[in-house]
């Protein structure tokens, strides 16, 4: 038997890009021989980090595919993260369809024995089956946000309702948890058929066919989750995380997805002057924009909770410094040592393993959130749209390391709404008092299972282990 060979190929999305390269080096430090499958433009977020993995002795390697023309797409965009507005979506994913005829070409000649394919590409699971290779489906969130969809799309329980802001229980969990409508996307509010919820079908119906899921997550954080989807909902799926704590180094750290805006070391200088569990980060991911006026409650509310802080501001594509008109006045001579603000991509990971950092407010994408709990870091949590307001439950109501800040409505571009009295009151109860305190033991206890999981004999490690044990017999 020859050594295992593995594809990768994540959707076009820095969200979905960071956890499959981590995932793809875990599978190439298990002895497997991985390969990630991209565009031009977005193989520059992964050759740093494929040279590095390679310099440590694993086989590793990055396959180009031409990305194609679209009307309506901007010229160079291939990147769902440059899009300039939400409206563009359908257009991008129509392109990334186009795809498929490369992405055979590439399956016929290379002959993997896997191919691990984000959830955006349903036909993935056909296009592997020409060729008799199992396709392994990446949803890129928690088993919790995975059941509570699965259960939400079986009894849509919100249909019958009042009103948009009537709770719902969802049904079938192995815990309540009570939803909104105003928190669930447009299709299912308005009970209409759209571009989306047409390839949500797409994307179950495959997933069902396909060879299994798996899930960035370990067993021991949601354990009654992992069980549901496997055992009641039947879906074969295993846990390989978390992925994040792959990149030990501070190089590995500070350099995945884009380059960041502000050199890591100056950034590690300015924590290291705080005090421990004194710093709350800020960062709402790569592809939430908050709307100006949302922006400068976030500053006014800051700035009341007395808190020091790091705060990642998202800048609108071609938006010019004097545009930032958000800023109240004087706000950034009144922080000056006590908040620093980053404009653009941050070196994340690095900044959430800080001893210093003692809190992070996150719009709950499941990579940050899992980064927030590898870390040890009780959140503050603002979900904006998909999956996010699942992942709010998760943390608040089920692990109880997570204070909610009130955003009630999924939209796309990022809440606007949420005032600054419930942003300095939901800092100041993360950060200080007998209840943050409370939090904080819970977080840091999930960070030791969290490293625990990926160590040999770890559930993580163990679950990857018999996943590719069961890959190198799959033609045997």
């Amino acid at each position: 038997m020859g050594q295992l060979n593995v594809f990768f190929f994540p959707m076009l999305l820095h969200g979905h890009m960071i956890p499959i390269l981590d995932m793809a080096k875990l599978f190439a430090s298990h002895g497997v021989k991985a390969t990630i499958i991209t565009t031009p433009l977005n193989a520059r977020a992964f050759s740093k980090a494929v040279e590095r993995t390679k310099d440590c002795g694993f086989q590793m390697s990055i396959r180009i595919l031409k990305f194609p023309v679209v009307a309506g797409l901007p010229q160079g965009c291939e990147n769902a993260d440059q899009l300039p507005s939400p409206d563009m979506f359908p257009i991008f994913f129509k392109a990334t369809f186009l795809l498929r005829e490369q992405v055979e070409q590439v399956l016929e000649e290379c002959r993997p024995d896997c191919l691990v394919a984000d959830m955006f590409f349903p036909w993935a699971t056909d296009s592997a089956a020409k060729f008799d290779i199992p396709r392994l489906v990446f949803h890129g969130t928690s088993f919790f946000a995975l059941c509570a969809t699965w259960q939400l799309g079986l009894h849509k329980p919100f249909k019958n309702l009042s009103n948009d802001s009537e709770p719902f229980v969802v049904p079938n969990l192995p815990h309540e948890i009570k939803l909104t409508r105003s928190q669930l996307p447009p299709h299912d509010r308005g009970g209409i058929e759209t571009d989306l919820s047409r390839m949500l079908i797409q994307i179950k119906e495959t997933e069902q066919r396909s060879y299994g899921v798996i899930v960035n997550s370990f067993y021991e954080l949601e354990p009654d989750y992992a069980d549901h989807y496997r055992n009641v909902l039947n879906i074969k799926a295993w846990h390989v995380g978390p992925v994040s704590l792959c990149n030990r180094g501070v190089e590995d750290k500070a350099q995945r997805g884009k380059k960041p805006a502000i050199d890591e070391y100056e950034c590690l200088k300015w924590l290291d002057l705080k005090n421990p569990n004194s710093v709350i980060y800020i960062c709402f991911g790569s592809v939430c924009k908050f709307p100006p006026s949302q922006l400068h409650e976030l500053a006014m509310g800051l700035e009341a909770s007395g808190q020091q802080f790091i705060w990642v501001v998202r800048k609108r594509e071609n938006e010019k410094d004097e545009e930032e008109k958000w800023i109240p006045e004087g706000f950034e001579e009144r922080i000056e040592g006590k908040g620093l603000i980053i404009r653009g991509w941050a070196p994340q990971v690095l900044i959430l393993d800080h001893q210093a950092v003692g809190g992070f407010v996150t719009h709950c994408g499941w990579n940050s959130t899992l980064e927030g709990i590898s870390a040890g870091v009780p959140m503050v949590t603002w979900p904006s749209f998909a999956e996010q307001f699942h992942n709010e439950k998760l943390v608040t109501e089920i692990l109880r390391i997570g204070v909610a800040v009130g955003a009630q409505e999924w939209v796309q571009l990022g809440t606007d709404g949420v005032k600054r009295d419930a942003i300095e009151m939901a800092v100041k109860h993360i950060m200080v008092g007998e209840e943050a305190e409370g939090r904080r033991n819970r977080a840091k206890a999930l960070k030791e299972m969290a490293r625990k999981a990926i160590e040999e004999g770890g559930s993580s490690y163990s679950d990857l282990s018999a996943l590719i044990k069961e890959l190198s017999s799959y033609h045997f």
